[in-house]
């Protein structure tokens, strides 16, 4: 069973323009208080991360609220040029019967609302992107509503760099926060994986 971590380096991710800065202060060393330990503050939507529907639907479901087995479970990685996707190429290149689907694009992909549309069609329950959104600038709020709205899981700011396309297991929950918008995930890929079932 081979594991590719498909998550950014919190620390080292360049925050989406005009959201907060990210940094990390260790608040004690184990030198003057027995041990190392850190305070964290970052925007919940920096590296890779779960969008909640309530980050653009006004009684969407909080982060705590969403089905986690829709990012746990079997998914398809496929890889589109860099640019917009529109619809017209969701229709000819986007795999039917798909429960998760993720765009690997170079960090440079993004729906248009029409391709969210039609992505949301395919009957996927996952969508996940290497770009820091799914939606463009200018243009953020009617993608993101198509798939959150019609019960799609959102998946932001993955490394696909180094995963070729194929079938893999997914496995990228979200830190169960409270109920806030969205969360950091640790994204996982588990490439040849067996999966066991007890049969009685």
């Amino acid at each position: 069973m081979q594991i590719i971590d498909i998550s950014r380096t919190l620390l080292k991710t360049v925050e989406y323009p005009g959201d907060p800065k990210t940094r990390c202060e260790q608040v004690s060393t184990i030198e003057n208080g027995g041990c190392n330990l850190s305070a964290l503050y970052a925007c919940l939507h920096t590296g890779t991360h779960a969008d909640a529907p309530y980050h653009f639907i006004e009684d969407g479901e909080k982060i705590d609220e969403v089905d986690v087995s829709k990012f746990i479970g079997p998914c398809t990685v496929i890889e589109v040029p860099p640019g917009v996707i529109s619809g017209e190429y969701v229709n000819k290149y986007f795999p039917r019967k798909c429960e998760r689907l993720l765009i690997k694009g170079n960090g440079l992909c993004r729906f248009m609302d029409s391709a969210a549309y039609e992505a949301v069609d395919t009957g996927i329950c996952l969508i996940g992107i290497d770009s820091d959104s799914v939606g463009r600038a200018g243009d953020q709020t009617k993608p993101h509503r198509a798939f959150l709205g019609n019960g799609v899981a959102i998946l932001e700011g993955l490394d696909l760099k180094n995963v070729e396309p194929g079938n893999y297991f997914l496995i990228a929950p979200p830190v169960k926060i409270g109920a806030v918008d969205g969360a950091p995930v640790r994204a996982l890929l588990v490439k040849d994986y067996i999966l066991w079932n007890n049969v009685k």
